[in-house]
């Protein structure tokens, strides 16, 4: 979860870096983040980080060691 809400908030600081380069070049064109989107945006990457590191790993917990090591 580590890795994945530290690519949120990479992805948050990207796009927020983004609208404030939109804003100085284009001043004519309103471009702002909400808060909710920026929570939002960092709770999703959050919770498919946990998916997908969880999901494999309860697969494989659940496994006989035998049999996994015989079926490779």
């Amino acid at each position: 979860m580590v890795l994945t809400g530290a690519g949120g908030v990479i992805g948050v600081l990207l796009g927020g870096g983004i609208s404030l380069l939109i804003n100085a070049l284009v001043p004519k064109l309103p471009s702002t983040i909400p808060l909710w989107a920026i929570v939002m945006a960092v709770g999703v990457s959050m919770g498919v980080g946990l998916f997908f590191g969880m999901y494999p790993a309860v697969k494989a917990a659940r496994l006989d060691p035998v049999e996994a090591l015989r079926y490779e």
